[in-house]
């Protein structure tokens, strides 16, 4: 495993706290834990972030989720996993990650997303899909190293 390349929380710390910060005030929301980390986890699959990856599904476990749900997560197209709810907040972060591959009409999209969640709750969405999209891109360019620690 490479080293990583900066201490970069110590070196900006007004700049990681106030990211922190932005994780702080969406703990709160309406969206549910278990959500937010679906969400997470799905993002940091599309961005290849080992290091988010291995803590948002860790923290799926410590919620109670199935395996069978986190390991299927990168084809919950595919599965009758998920419910309509939390297929329509996978499908937004999908389109909002992939950006570069998404630039037809998002108004399908937003409409699945707007028959399942309140104004509050998607604007609380698209802040955490913006928020891991920013995490990921941190941890990946720094080279934050995941820990070799057992799962249960």
């Amino acid at each position: 495993m490479s080293q990583p390349r900066l201490n970069w929380t110590d070196i900006a710390p007004k700049s990681y706290k106030a990211m922190a910060g932005v994780n702080a005030t969406l703990s709160g929301s309406t969206l549910g834990p278990i959500l937010m980390d679906l969400i997470q986890t799905r993002v940091s699959q599309i961005n290849g972030c080992a290091f988010c990856l291995d803590m948002h599904a860790r923290d799926l476990r410590k919620q109670g989720e199935t395996w069978q749900r986190i390991n299927s997560l990168s084809t919950w197209r595919e599965t009758d996993l998920y419910d309509a709810r939390e297929r329509a907040a996978l499908n937004w972060a999908e389109s909002m990650t992939r950006l570069a591959d998404h630039h037809s009409d998002r108004d399908t999209d937003f409409a699945a997303l707007r028959s399942q969640f309140d104004e509050q709750e998607i604007v609380e969405l698209c802040w955490a899909i913006a928020a891991i999209n920013a995490w990921n891109r941190m941890a990946i360019g720094m080279r934050a190293p995941v820990p070799a620690k057992p799962l249960d």
